[in-house]
C-alpha cells in the first residue's frame, strides 16, 4: 500500500497488479493489464515519496519501478541490481527513505544504498551483505524501526549453530556507515523455529515476531519484546505471556491507530487474528477477536493496513 493511502499493488503469478483506493476504503482496479509482468514478485513496497515501486524478485533481481504518486501508474524505465542470492524471503524500505534491505535465505541479507531523487536510484556497487549468524541459517525477514534506530533481521539457527531456534537479530541502524554492531544481547531467541514477519510498532516501544513455526506444536506463535533507551543504547526485553494463534503465520500489520496488532495465518485457524494492547503490562497483546477473510482453505499469505 503506499504511504498515501492512494493506492495498493497485488503481486501475483501472472504479474503486478494496480488497484486505487476510494475514500471509504473501496478498491477498484486500474487496468487488467498488469502494470508490470515480472511474476517472480516475492516481496514488494512502495517508498516514502510514493514515487518507486521496490520489488524484490525470486528471479535473484532489484527492481526499482517509477511510478505516479498520484495514480500510481508506471512513468519511466524500470531500473535494475543483481542480488547476492535468488531467493529473497522479504524486503524492507528504510523509514528516511536512504536503504533497502533484502533477507536472501541463506545467502544473509543484503542492503542496497537508494537515492530516490536519482533517476538511477539503484547503484551500480556499493551494496553491504550481512552474512547469516550460523552456518546452515537462514533470513527470513528484516525491517527497520519507525525512528531509523534499529533493524532487525528474523533468522533460523540464529541462536545456535546445532540447535534449530529461531532469532530476532537486532543492529543499530547508524552502524551502516561503518562497522555494522548488534545490540547487547543479540541474537535474541524468537520464541519458535522460524521468524517469518517482524513489526516494530509505530512508537518504537514494542517489536513482534510471527514465528511460522514453534516447538512442540503445529501452530506458529508471536513473541514481543519491549525496546528501551539508554542515551544511545538499546536493549529488548521479552514480553511474558503469548496468546494463541492460528496454524503458519504469515505476516503482520499495525493499524493507523497504533492500539490494535493484526496477524494472517496461512494455515486458517482462524485467518485473521486482532490483538489489542493490555492496559497492565506493557507490550503483552490481548485477544479482541477472529475473523475468516473468505471460504477456507484461504491460505492468507500478505497483509497491509492504511497508513
Amino acid at each position: 500500500m503506499a504511504p498515501n493511502n492512494q493506492f495498493i499493488y497485488v503481486s501475483t503469478w501472472s504479474g503486478i497488479y494496480l488497484y486505487t483506493i476510494g475514500s471509504s476504503g473501496e478498491l477498484t482496479l486500474s487496468s487488467t493489464t498488469p502494470i508490470a509482468t515480472e511474476f517472480a514478485a516475492h516481496s514488494i513496497q512502495v517508498d516514502a515519496t510514493n514515487s518507486w515501486l521496490v520489488d524484490a524478485s525470486s528471479s535473484g533481481y532489484l527492481y526499482a519501478i517509477p511510478i505516479s504518486s498520484s495514480t500510481g501508474m508506471t512513468t519511466g524505465a524500470v531500473k535494475q541490481l543483481s542480488l547476492a542470492g535468488i531467493m529473497p524471503r522479504q524486503m524492507g524500505i528504510s523509514p528516511d527513505n536512504t536503504e533497502i534491505f533484502v533477507a536472501l535465505g541463506i545467502s544473509g541479507t543484503e542492503v542496497v544504498p537508494f537515492n530516490t531523487a536519482n533517476a538511477d536510484s539503484l547503484p551500480a556497487s556499493g551494496t553491504i551483505l550481512i552474512a547469516v549468524k550460523n552456518a546452515g541459517g537462514a533470513a527470513l525477514s528484516v525491517v527497520v524501526d519507525p525512528s531509523n534506530r534499529l533493524f532487525y533481521i528474523g533468522e533460523t539457527l540464529g541462536t545456535s549453530a546445532s540447535v534449530n531456534t529461531g532469532a530476532l537479530r537486532t543492529f543499530n541502524f547508524s552502524s551502516l556507515s561503518g562497522t555494522i554492531t548488534e545490540i547487547t544481547g543479540s541474537p535474541f531467541a524468537s520464541g519458535g523455529l522460524t521468524p517469518i514477519s517482524i513489526l516494530p510498532t509505530a512508537s518504537g516501544t514494542f517489536v513482534y515476531v510471527a514465528n511460522l513455526t514453534a516447538s512442540g506444536s503445529g501452530d506458529g506463535n508471536i513473541t514481543g519484546f519491549v525496546v528501551s533507551v539508554n542515551g544511545n543504547s538499546y536493549s529488548l526485553t521479552q514480553v511474558s505471556g503469548s496468546p494463541s494463534v492460528g496454524v503458519t503465520p504469515a505476516g503482520m500489520a499495525e493499524d493507523s491507530s497504533g492500539s490494535v496488532v493484526l496477524l494472517i495465518n496461512s494455515g486458517g485457524s482462524p485467518d485473521l487474528d486482532v490483538f489489542t494492547f493490555d492496559t497492565t503490562t506493557p507490550g503483552k497483546r490481548d485477544p479482541e477477536f477472529t475473523f475468516a477473510t473468505g471460504t477456507d482453505p484461504v491460505g492468507a499469505v500478505a497483509i497491509a493496513a492504511a497508513p
